[in-house]
């Protein structure tokens, strides 16, 4: 596994353990835009299932940092797909609504043409291509707006703007489903537990996967603005008092336009494996419902970029 300390990752690492042994070297152990550290590490443990939960996810900064977000977004999803291959190995990887250039009407389909708007849409989706290509049986789960208690994220950001600041702007004409890294994770084993394992196998997964490889919409239900999203936060941390005020996309300074549209339909997701992520209220609601106190006086008061 990778990403192990990032959002999804830390969610999922303690669930995954269920399965069997789990390998999850740290940023610190294992340089993933090393290709040939990647490829030692992955020779030596031949894994037969590889979640890749790793990614550049600095919207604004891939812009000045093209070489640093294809380098794992792009080519370590390639190249993990590659060295899979060799023995039979699968391999599960996230990608993002940020394939899309948001103007469609209605939610995007796992057969809508995407049409990246920046270089950290187009490093994923160039990491889609190359693992689709490699030849190995993959799933690739598409999401979107992913907040948690780890990392750096819009929720961890609001919940400390709300009790610093007296008032906040926060844009109200962007459209998606804030998705919270548990549902990825808990989906994630829900999908895993809905797949065939041969115990004939060499591979356990290898058979089971094979016509039901390829790309997925995982986010959890209905949509919302960030707006919305801000008060709906707002008013489960009754401390959190700043005022929220809406503003259109055009007042928020960014080098990257972002999708205005970024609801994805999750239909194939729940006709394949029955799997179905709860409505991104509820969602946030068991989130917080996990903050203890003492995390929550840190993720108020740590100097937080979001």
């Amino acid at each position: 596994m990778t990403g192990v300390n990032g959002q999804v990752g830390s969610a999922l690492k303690p669930l995954l353990m269920s399965l069997g042994t789990v390998q999850a070297p740290p940023r610190e152990e294992l340089d993933l835009a090393d290709a040939r550290a990647v490829e030692a590490w992955v020779r030596h443990h031949r894994p037969h299932l590889i979640v890749n939960a790793a990614a550049y996810t600095a919207v604004d900064r891939a812009e000045q940092e093209r070489e640093a977000a294809f380098a794992l977004n792009a080519q370590l999803p390639e190249q993990l797909g590659c060295l899979q291959r060799e023995w039979g190995g699968v391999v599960i990887h996230y990608s993002t609504d940020y394939v899309f250039d948001g103007t469609r009407e209605g939610a995007y389909t796992e057969l809508d043409t995407t049409a990246p708007l920046g270089v950290y849409g187009r490093s994923k989706r160039a990491g889609e291509e190359g693992l689709m290509s490699s030849g190995t049986p993959a799933l690739i789960f598409r999401t979107s707006w992913v907040y948690g208690l780890h990392g750096r994220n819009f929720l961890r950001t609001m919940l400390r703007l709300g009790r610093e600041r007296a008032e906040i702007r926060v844009v109200n004409d962007q459209w998606g489903a804030p998705t919270w890294a548990g549902s990825i994770a808990r989906g994630t084993m829900e999908v895993l537990a809905a797949m065939d394992r041969s115990v004939s196998s060499e591979n356990p997964w290898a058979e089971g996967w094979r016509g039901k490889e390829g790309i997925y919409h995982l986010t959890n239900g209905g949509a919302t603005t960030w707006y919305d999203f801000t008060r709906r936060i707002f008013e489960l941390r009754p401390e959190c008092r700043a005022l929220v005020l809406p503003i259109p996309s055009g007042d928020y300074p960014s080098p990257v336009q972002r999708p205005g549209n970024s609801r994805l339909d999750n239909a194939k997701l729940e006709k394949v494996f029955g799997v179905r992520l709860p409505h991104w209220s509820k969602a946030l609601e068991d989130c917080l419902a996990e903050l203890p106190g003492a995390m929550h006086e840190a993720l108020l008061t740590e100097n937080n970029e979001g």
